[in-house]
């Protein structure tokens, strides 16, 4: 019996179907690669950290941090900076939402916690630059 040419192995065919699979979600992937303020920060932003940092809410108040603009969130808080752009590791905004800082601290203020899509989109954008496109 002859074996085909176009035969593979099983456990090679295993292998190459999961690095294919990785490869599609990996954080490389096209979108998260070109993660841009516009289009992928500001509406994450807007639903659901605006309604506690702007003026006259509680999180601006206990913060200083306006987050209705890209030049609000580039100012930072009335402690410092919150992000530091090429640096998402140190930016004060990942440690937030990433959940690496103490529970009462971490963000969204007492609601659900950012998808790890979302989350992987703010680690890009910071680490390309956190450029206002």
């Amino acid at each position: 019996m002859s074996v085909p040419r176009y035969f593979i192995p099983q456990p090679m065919v295993r292998i190459m179907a999961a690095l294919l699979l990785a490869a599609a979600w990996s954080p490389h992937s096209a979108a998260a690669e070109h993660a841009g303020f516009k289009d992928d920060i500001f509406p994450i932003l807007q639903k659901y950290c605006v309604q506690c940092h702007q003026p006259g809410s509680q999180g601006y108040e206990s913060s200083g941090l306006d987050l209705r603009s890209y030049e609000g969130l580039m100012r930072g808080t009335k402690h410092g900076p919150i992000v530091v752009p090429g640096d998402a590791f140190l930016s004060n905004l990942n440690v937030l939402i990433e959940g690496r800082a103490a529970a009462h601290l971490r963000m969204p203020y007492q609601s659900k916690k950012l998808s790890r899509w979302e989350r992987l989109l703010f680690r890009r954008w910071v680490n390309r630059g956190a450029k206002d496109n």
